[in-house]
């Protein structure tokens, strides 16, 4: 006896007792009738009795199971039969959540997710917040949507899912999901998500004379599943290791050169510092900070006079127009301003986005810029 598609075969042998079965193709034709079974890699249809609607009702349909979307029998439906389903929780850490799901490219993919991540004092669900974050893998997107990509290749494109998304898979290789979101230290809690994955149906193979053999391979066979663990997907695109993607303890240093000018209130640095990081800033420059302090570098000047006594900078400790910083944190808050000056060095105390500017409280007549270092380690 040859080997059958056995769990659709099942399935259509109570085909013959629906009086009305619907099958709907996947070039958008809906049509009624009875299944009759499975033969030679093919689904049997009689179509329903003549009328306007269905001049061919009553003929014998021949189908491929690819050009199948879906059969209703007598209310019933082969969707189980169809999709494979696993359901995986997704925590926000330093590597993608393997999802255990191997897609073959042109393979259907859908994602239904749910549940909650705590980062500080956010609340994100797998549709994200109302903000975006530069450091996360897509930039662009909201700051902790669901997001997901096939494969190891860094190059390999990130999709983004949501709460429910469906998608087509461009290449062959293993599931990974995670959050959208830079840092990851602070996050608490996970998503349940839900991956739906298209089986592959059968294929007619040739035997050793090159004979075709219509004996179909079982897709149900847990033998054919891969056993071997997927590599691992880090979240942090650098870094040294067998990992491709980096990360781990020896994460490579990150620099950065930006201008701060005398008038800024606030330069965002674009760099997101983790609780723990070592943070070395150097400056050089000369700016103007108004008319009574002229001309001071990165440690300020002095001010005289009753504002120096009652001072509405910043930081009152410091020079007038000395270089400063702050850490926005991730619930929108600013840490306690502190002095950079002309070099700094100092161990990151929380997690959030480098912010510098200028130790004043006018800013109208300044001018001039200080170039700035930074490195995190």
């Amino acid at each position: 006896m040859k080997k059958t598609f056995l769990a659709l075969a099942g399935l259509l042998l109570l085909a013959p007792l629906a009086l009305a079965d619907t099958i709907v193709l996947r070039d958008g034709r809906t049509l009624r009738g009875t299944v009759l079974g499975f033969m030679n890699g093919r689904i049997v249809v009689r179509l329903d009795s003549p009328t306007t609607s269905t001049p061919d009702a009553g003929e014998i349909r021949f189908f491929r199971p690819g050009e199948i979307d879906r059969i209703e029998i007598d209310g019933r439906s082969l969707e189980e039969a169809r999709f494979e389903t696993r359901v995986v929780d997704v925590a926000l850490g330093p590597n993608w959540i393997d999802s255990g799901v191997d897609v073959r490219r042109g393979q259907r993919v859908q994602v239904r997710a749910s549940g909650t991540i705590n980062a500080g004092r956010a609340r994100i669900t797998p549709d994200g917040l109302q903000r975006t974050d530069p450091t996360a893998p897509l930039p662009r997107a909201a700051e902790g949507v669901l997001i997901g990509a096939v494969g190891t290749d860094p190059d390999s494109p990130i999709v983004e899912l949501g709460l429910s998304r469906e998608f087509t898979a461009d290449r062959d290789g293993r599931l990974y999901l995670t959050a959208n979101r830079g840092t990851y230290t602070d996050a608490r809690g996970s998503y349940t998500v839900r991956v739906q994955t298209e089986r592959q149906l059968p294929q007619r193979r040739r035997d050793t004379a090159g004979n075709r053999d219509d004996d179909f391979e079982d897709p149900f066979d847990p033998d054919r599943r891969p056993t071997n663990p997927a590599p691992v997907r880090s979240r942090t695109p650098t870094g040294g290791g067998s990992d491709p993607f980096g990360g781990g303890p020896s994460r490579t240093p990150r620099q950065t050169v930006i201008n701060v000018p005398g008038t800024s209130r606030g330069t965002d640095t674009g760099i997101d510092l983790r609780s723990g990081d070592r943070l070395v800033i150097t400056a050089t420059g000369r700016v103007i900070a108004g008319q009574r302090a002229g001309e001071v570098g990165p440690e300020g000047g002095r001010s005289s006079g009753f504002g120096s006594i009652v001072s509405a900078r910043p930081f009152p400790n410091a020079g007038v127009g000395a270089l400063i910083g702050y850490i926005r944190l991730d619930n929108g808050q600013a840490s306690q301003p502190f002095l950079v000056g002309a070099n700094f060095s100092a161990t990151a105390p929380a997690d959030g986005r480098l912010i510098l500017l200028i130790n004043d409280d006018n800013y109208s007549d300044n001018g001039g810029s200080f170039e700035v270092r930074i490195t995190v380690n």
